[in-house]
C-alpha cells in the first residue's frame, strides 16, 4: 500500500469515527424499520387478513417503532452522556487537587506511546498550558468532541431512519398483487436489508458481503417466524 493510500485510508477512518454516534443510530434504525415492519405485515398477512388490515398494521408499526426507537436511543445515549460528564467532573477535580501528579500521568501516557521521557514531559507541559483538561480527556480518557454522546441527535436520527426504510414493505404491499403480497413484502425487505448491510459495511471499512449476509439472514428468519405465527393463529 502506498503512502498516499495509507494516508487516505487513515483520513477516512477518522471521519468514520467522528460520525460513529449518529451513524450507528441510523443503521440500527433503518435495519430495525425494515425487519420489524415487514415481519409484522407478513405475520398479519399470513393470518389471511385483508389488505387493508395488513396496511393498517404496517402503518401502526412504523409509527410505534419510530417512537420506540427514538425513546430507546435517547435514554441509552443519555446514560452514556451522564457517564462521560461524570468522568469529566472527576478529571477536573483531580487536576485541581493534584496538578503535578496529573502532569506526570500525562507524560507517562506519551512515554508509553514511544516518546522519550524528556520529550514526553515537554509535550505534556505544552498541551497542558494550552488546555490541560482537554489534553487529559483526549489522551487519558479517550474523549473527543466528535465522540461526545448526543442523545437528541441519536433519537432523531434513529426515528427518521426507521420510518423512512419501514416504508419499503408498505410500498411493496401497495404494488403487489393480492396473491403474492407476502412474497413481495419479503423480497423487497430482503433486498433493502442487503443494500443497507453492504452500505454499513462499506462505511465501517468492513467486508460488505459479510455485513449484508448477516442482516439478510437475520431479517429472513424474523419474517419466517412471523409468517408461521400468523399462519397458526389465523
Amino acid at each position: 500500500m502506498t503512502t498516499k493510500a495509507r494516508a487516505h485510508r487513515t483520513h477516512g477512518e477518522g471521519h468514520a469515527a467522528g460520525r460513529e454516534g449518529w451513524l450507528r443510530a441510523a443503521v440500527l434504525g433503518a435495519d430495525d424499520g425494515i425487519v420489524s415492519t415487514a415481519a409484522l405485515m407478513i405475520g398479519v398477512a399470513a393470518s389471511q387478513a385483508s389488505r387493508g388490515a395488513v396496511l393498517v398494521a404496517g402503518v401502526a408499526g412504523v409509527v410505534a417503532g419510530a417512537l420506540s426507537m427514538a425513546a430507546g436511543e435517547y435514554v441509552s445515549v443519555s446514560s452514556q452522556l451522564d457517564a462521560q460528564e461524570s468522568d469529566i467532573d472527576l478529571e477536573r477535580r483531580e487536576l485541581d487537587e493534584n496538578p503535578v501528579g496529573e502532569l506526570r500521568e500525562l507524560a507517562l501516557i506519551y512515554e508509553k506511546r514511544g516518546l522519550d521521557p524528556e520529550l514526553a514531559r515537554q509535550v505534556a507541559v505544552q498541551l497542558s498550558a494550552h488546555n490541560r483538561l482537554d489534553a487529559h480527556l483526549r489522551d487519558e480518557l479517550g474523549l473527543h468532541e466528535t465522540s461526545r454522546a448526543r442523545p437528541l441527535q441519536a433519537a432523531l436520527t434513529s426515528a427518521a431512519s426507521f420510518a423512512s426504510l419501514a416504508l419499503v414493505p408498505i410500498v411493496a404491499l401497495l404494488l403487489a398483487p393480492a396473491a403474492h403480497r407476502i412474497l413481495a413484502i419479503a423480497l423487497a425487505a430482503l433486498v433493502a436489508l442487503g443494500v443497507m448491510g453492504a452500505l454499513g459495511g462499506h462505511i465501517a471499512h468492513a467486508p460488505r458481503g459479510r455485513a449484508a449476509l448477516r442482516v439478510v439472514v437475520g431479517g429472513g428468519l424474523a419474517m419466517a417466524v412471523s409468517a408461521l405465527v400468523g399462519r397458526l393463529f389465523g
